[in-house]
């Protein structure tokens, strides 16, 4: 397929080793590369190609008629995320009574005991601080405005901070500009930057690709996946393609164009199919919307046709490539290792060593992903332990349901991935021999070697 390196076969037309010098061959034909083996044959590279280039076709004439030319507009409604907002700083902050800016004029009262009472006491004794904000972009570049910070409000006003605030043109003039968030650019901006390095650092040439791959997988999110499903495309059509396309790109970008990439493609390729499928009948019989939360729906209000159900299996199948890759990759290069430390081992043998690796991987992987969906959720575990719901009830309820269809669907198609990747990998790297070599090597005539062998040391 691309890289190819020579084999211990090579070694045996060395001057200084005879037909049988299987450890000096194996050891000369190191000193030819220091890349990744990937000994195959012609014959061998012409099947996976034979796989491999009518998908990637596929991929690609998908992408051309998929390619939606940027997302619909639409008229905002200025809720959630669907504001127009401008950079600002705030300038002075002052604390006053809440009492003297309490809008009703009225001491607000409540039982203490509930958290509406606490709040309203707070604001009524408490200090509050009132806020100067300068915006800093757009067409009121310099206009300032107030806002009053309550004591109970979890984001406190500091002078010199930087904000996000909301822009709707149609209310009063006082009331046009308020804070919604914080300006997190540049911590954000330096972690990147310290990410981008240790990768670089300690990948070298292989962490630049893998940087250069993130941001053609971003690419492809940005730009075609999300406007493509946001024009009415299939979300499922949309996420296969979309996430192949990523595959391809990242895999042979980061670990070469060879027949060891192509078959951790081709394990992966399998396992994104097996996710879709269960993803699809699970979703269906689950009852399972997608609209669960304020933003999802208010991507439906804007969007009434959009699959949301749909949408959802496409996060299932997006959500598992990333990891799937992992074990892909990490499997068939165990494989090609253990063929390179002892190339008499047979297809049945490599699949044994390969499989005990993925068991060890496995455990790890899915405990890893249950973990990953379980603290992004934690604040709403959180709130059904409040709640003192029992676990039938949490599990049931749509938003719990969601997560556990999305964890599940994608640890059986992790899980599936690691017999799949390791048979693959075990079966084209010994079923291949470069032209000239001996035929495939069979478990049995690898013990029967073995045997000769030290047969004929202890004569000597």
């Amino acid at each position: 397929m691309g890289s190819e390196r020579t084999t211990a076969t090579d070694a045996g037309h060395h001057p200084d080793h005879g037909p049988g010098a299987g450890v000096g061959g194996h050891g000369h034909s190191h000193s030819h590369s220091h890349g990744p083996a990937a000994p195959v044959s012609r014959h061998l590279r012409k099947v996976i190609a034979a796989i491999l280039i009518p998908f990637t076709a596929a991929v690609v004439v998908g992408l051309v008629v998929l390619w939606p030319g940027g997302a619909p507009p639409h008229k905002r409604t200025g809720v959630g995320f669907d504001q127009q907002t401008q950079q600002a700083t705030v300038t002075r902050v002052l604390e006053v009574s809440c009492t003297s800016v309490n809008a009703s004029g009225e001491t607000p009262t409540g039982d203490t005991a509930t958290a509406e009472g606490t709040s309203a006491q707070q604001e009524a004794n408490g200090t509050c601080h009132k806020a100067t904000i300068r915006v800093d972009t757009g067409k009121n570049k310099g206009r300032t405005f107030t806002e009053i910070v309550q004591p109970d409000q979890a984001r406190q006003l500091h002078p010199d901070e930087k904000v996000v605030v909301a822009y709707e043109p149609s209310a009063p003039k006082d009331l046009q500009y308020s804070v919604t968030d914080v300006n997190r650019r540049f911590p954000m901006t330096l972690l990147a930057g310290v990410f981008a390095l240790a990768v670089v650092v300690v990948g070298r040439l292989r962490g630049v690709m893998a940087l250069v791959a993130l941001a053609i997988s971003f690419g492809v999110l940005n730009f075609f996946i999300l406007p493509a499903i946001l024009q009415g495309a299939n979300p499922l059509l949309v996420a296969v393609i979309g996430s192949s396309a990523i595959m391809l790109i990242a895999l042979y970008m980061c670990h070469g164009l060879s027949a060891r990439t192509s078959v951790a493609v081709l394990g992966t390729l399998a396992s994104l199919a097996l996710i879709g499928i269960l993803g699809a009948q699970f979703i269906g019989w689950a009852a399972l919307t997608g609209n669960t939360d304020d933003q999802t729906g208010l991507i439906h209000g804007l969007y009434p046709k959009l699959d949301m159900s749909g949408l959802l299996l496409a996060g299932v199948i997006i959500g598992s490539l990333g990891v799937l890759d992992d074990v892909t990759v990490t499997q068939t290069s165990a494989v090609w290792e253990l063929h390179e430390a002892n190339p008499t081992m047979g297809w049945r043998g490599l699949y044994r060593a390969g499989i005990r690796i993925g068991r060890d991987h496995i455990a790890s992987v899915v405990n890893t992903l249950v973990l990953a969906y379980a603290g992004a959720a934690l604040p709403l575990l959180l709130l059904f332990s409040i709640a003192q719901s029992g676990v039938g009830t949490v599990a049931n309820s749509e938003l719990v349901a969601e997560e556990i269809v999305r964890t599940l669907v994608g640890s059986i198609g992790l899980v599936a991935s690691v017999p799949v990747t390791t048979l693959l990998a075990a079966l084209v790297v010994s079923a291949d021999r470069p032209q000239g070599a001996p035929g495939p090597v069979t478990d049995d005539s690898a013990q029967t070697a073995a045997r000769s062998s030290r047969g004929r040391r202890r004569k000597r």
